[in-house]
């Protein structure tokens, strides 16, 4: 099976993965995107299980939230202040994703509510759909989620999406932008500087 290496993860995060292509031709046509995947999580028993899990931060590594499991989380302060990755999530979807998937994760004609997919779908099968994509052609359809694994401007942010993503999934922010933030990290900065390259 063929393989892609994509740079994940940020200040503190998993890294660079290796993933596999799920099909072997990258469709990026925005159209008719689906992830058919999420009917598949959303059926089975384990659904809120063996999702995103419980998102509470139990460890926090330069301004970046991480649950016990060691996956990028959201933090909520009291008074409504959300963590920069969330604010940073907010605006990367809404530049990225919502053209498909709609205004805050919340569907589209052409493609399902990632509000519910987080409620059933792991960090790293988040991870692999985005980087590698799916492809279902049956009678009724031929809908595509295209790979955005060498896309920087998905895969250099694709923890923040997430984590906005979680947090919306979760009902910890409400489907406007989050009014106050915690400053960008220097880390994050640095990161940001480093995957995306020079201006």
């Amino acid at each position: 099976m063929n393989k892609i290496v994509v740079i994940t993860g940020g200040p503190n995060g998993i890294g660079p993965v290796t993933l596999p292509i799920l099909h072997s031709r990258a469709c990026m046509w925005f159209g008719a995107v689906a992830f058919t995947l999420a009917a598949t999580f959303l059926s089975t028993s384990a659904v809120r299980a063996d999702g995103s899990g419980d998102p509470t931060a139990v460890r926090e590594e330069d301004g970046k939230y991480f649950d016990k499991q060691g996956n990028p989380t959201y933090k909520i302060q009291p008074d409504g202040t959300v963590d920069w990755y969330s604010l940073s999530g907010y605006v990367r979807y809404n530049s990225e994703c919502i053209r498909c998937h709609g205004p805050d994760g919340l569907e589209s004609s052409f493609a399902p509510a990632l509000t519910d997919v987080l409620k059933a779908m792991s960090y790293t099968d988040f991870l692999g759909v985005v980087a590698s994509g799916i492809k279902t052609v049956n009678t009724a359809n031929d809908l595509v989620m295209p790979a955005f694994g060498t896309d920087k401007n998905v895969m250099c942010v694709i923890d923040d999406i997430f984590v906005y993503l979680r947090a919306r999934s979760d009902g910890a922010i409400g489907p406007v932008r989050p009014a106050k933030n915690e400053p960008q990290p220097a880390a994050a900065k640095k990161w940001e500087d480093t995957c995306f390259g020079p201006n």
